[in-house]
């Protein structure tokens, strides 16, 4: 049976500030505030990932075709470095990154390894490295591909972790761990599959190889297989070799997600997709497209979307979500006219429907009617009544404040 999972509450958001008291406690949304210090100057430093890569207290997140490895549907498995060394030799991080590109063979390849950051509390145990010191955490993707040896290895890793009653949980949205696990896989989850998308270089076709620890890919200037197939060692020039960036980094997609609040601040507009169960409406959302802010994103959507015109946008919170590599940026807007709260579905057709709902109807939805999506609603619910995502989904946190506009308000007139 899963735990309800837990919201973040990091110890920022209680400290009390000149902010604070104007805009009110930031809203820390599921996925984000990880427990773990990314200490990202420190992915290039091979003698300390060689070091982490074996000391007692390093914890592994295993994925297998993005499933994380569980014990439970709520929580995580941490593997340690023994049930993981099939896969992973003590020499991984021997070589420095120049001699991994300049020996650079395609047919040799290796498992995804990334490291995640240090849990700093747990210092007692923990790995010290120059000043700091904590339990190491790293990703680990055992999805069987690659050469015969890394598939080889990663059979292995599989067949001893479910010979242990574990297994890989499989869904297609991951929403029921704790707030620190879930932030953990979200990282994971995010850096694997990027990993797993760029194998071939975007400008030379060419395979790539992963550097700085799994969070870059370069692409060779040569490669021994070439000359086994009779050709130069060299591999045809290639621009991101000859550029400042001459490495791909990992993408993140900014996406806006909005609760819209009528011109009299008693409605709010929301939407539903033809893949929502009955009844079940959440905020519009789209993404962020070149040259454009978060604010005009968020109006454009809307309009396109609904056929509403709104006035003021404001930034609420942001949510990452690793599925694949989305930043959902979560705005509260409102419309300055009764006459631009018509709702048009015939510009693009992405909705089934859109409606205003009155605030009182939505505050007893999210009293008994929230639940994520292919789960019934609380027991409370009684059917044919509005349906709203999750506390966990960053749309439920922002019609919340959406609701609650009217306090908000007031509290910043204060000042």
């Amino acid at each position: 049976m899963t735990t309800t999972p837990q919201i973040p509450a990091p110890a920022h958001t209680q400290a009390d500030s000149m902010l604070s008291r104007h805009f009110g406690r930031e809203t820390v949304n599921y996925f984000s505030s990880s427990p773990l210090n990314r200490l990202s100057f420190l992915r290039s430093e091979h003698p300390f990932l060689s070091a982490a890569l074996r000391h007692p207290s390093t914890r592994f997140v295993l994925l297998k075709d993005l499933a994380p490895l569980t014990k439970t549907p709520s929580e995580l498995y941490l593997a340690q470095y023994d049930e993981v060394r099939n896969l992973v030799p003590e020499n991984f991080y021997d070589k420095p990154e120049e001699d991994m590109i300049k020996d650079f063979d395609s047919r040799k390849t290796t498992a995804n390894l990334i490291f995640l950051g240090v849990d700093e509390t747990r210092k007692q145990d923990g790995l010290a490295w120059k000043i700091y010191t904590g339990a190491p955490f790293f990703a680990l993707d055992v999805t069987p591909k690659g050469c015969e040896e890394q598939q080889n290895g990663a059979n292995a890793v599989i067949s001893a972790m479910e010979a242990k009653g574990l297994s890989f949980f499989q869904s297609r949205v991951v929403m029921s761990f704790s707030a620190d696990d879930a932030a953990i896989y979200a990282q994971a989850r995010a850096l694997a599959d990027w990993n797993t998308r760029n194998n071939y270089c975007g400008t030379c076709g060419n395979p790539t190889l992963s550097v700085n620890s799994g969070t870059k890919r370069a692409c060779p200037p040569t490669d021994a297989a070439r000359v086994a197939e009779g050709k130069t060692l060299e591999r045809p020039g290639c621009n991101t070799r000859t550029t400042l960036s001459n490495l791909s980094f990992p993408r993140t997609d900014p996406t806006i997600i909005v609760a819209v609040v009528s011109t009299d601040g008693k409605r709010i507009l929301l939407g539903r997709s033809k893949r929502f169960p009955p009844n079940w409406y959440s905020t519009l959302a789209g993404f962020i497209e070149p040259a454009e802010s978060v604010e005009d994103a968020v109006r454009r959507e809307v309009w396109e979307e609904a056929g509403v015109t709104l006035s003021r946008v404001i930034i609420h919170s942001s949510q990452p979500w690793p599925y694949p590599a989305n930043l959902m940026i979560g705005a509260i807007a409102q419309v300055s006219d009764p006459a631009h709260e018509e709702i048009h579905l015939l510009h693009d057709p992405e909705l089934e429907d859109a409606k205003w709902f009155d605030v009182k109807e939505v505050e007893e939805a999210l009293r008994v009617g929230t639940s994520a999506l292919g789960e019934k609603a609380g027991a409370e619910y009684k059917e044919g009544g509005l349906r709203l995502p999750p506390p966990t989904a960053i749309a439920n946190q922002l019609i919340r404040a959406a609701v609650n506009i009217d306090s908000l308000t007031a509290k910043g007139s204060k000042m």
